[in-house]
């Protein structure tokens, strides 16, 4: 049995960045999933705010080393398991492009509407997506550019960076469709995307969030 675990929930965007990763590399039989009940409150228990103070998922652990935030979680099982994979290149200029788009991802992609997504999952309040509308686009708007420059978000081949953005995109689309004739490219990256072999977990995990808190989001879009 792997002494490597990953505290998890499916629902979550960044989670399913990790899991894209850990079957992209073959890694199912090696990393132990740990499930983690947000709702239930597992995250909040003393023995998980141990391993992570921040009560975030996922959390990897890897013997008596901890490791949270899911792109350093992705690069780690990358460099661990598989150092030589395109997923996570060795190349310097080629990674610092996997790097920065990861960084797009953590500090725009998903901080433009974190706050209102974790009052849904955390209060369970009622959320007026309407209120975040422009700010998504604008974040779209970006990515838009950026892909029409390259196949991938961070070049020629699927990274790393790829997973954690298509998790958060798919989950923005629950309640904010991509309209094809304002983001072609956007669009095609995910056709691509949803091609992959190993995409469907990221598709059960959109599914899960989407049964349980789409009822919670309360769209009323500007468009």
């Amino acid at each position: 049995m792997s002494s490597v675990k990953l505290f998890s929930t499916l629902g979550s965007p960044a989670v399913r960045g990790t899991l894209l990763t850990i079957r992209a590399l073959g890694l199912k039989d090696k990393i132990k999933i740990i499930p983690i009940n947000l709702v239930n409150g597992d995250h909040l228990q003393p023995e998980f705010i141990e391993k992570n103070p921040l009560h975030t998922v996922p959390v990897l652990e890897d013997g008596k080393f901890i490791l949270w935030d899911s792109h350093a979680i992705n690069a780690y099982v990358c460099d661990k398991y598989a150092p030589n994979t395109s997923l996570y290149p060795k190349d310097l200029q080629k990674r610092a492009l996997v790097d920065s788009m990861n960084q797009f991802d953590n500090g725009y992609l998903f901080a433009k509407w974190a706050h209102y997504i974790q009052s849904v999952i955390f209060q369970r309040e009622t959320v007026e997506m309407g209120n975040i509308q422009d700010q998504i686009f604008e974040t779209l708007d970006f990515l838009e550019l950026i892909l029409q420059k390259r196949k991938f978000v961070a070049g020629e081949n699927v990274t790393i960076a790829d997973f954690s953005i298509v998790a958060n995109i798919t989950t923005m689309e629950i309640f904010y469709p991509i309209p094809e004739d304002r983001y072609p490219r956007i669009s095609e990256w995910l056709m691509q995307m949803k091609k992959l072999p190993y995409y469907d977990i990221n598709q059960k995990g959109v599914d899960v969030f989407s049964k349980m808190f789409k009822p919670l989001l309360s769209l009323k879009s500007k468009m």
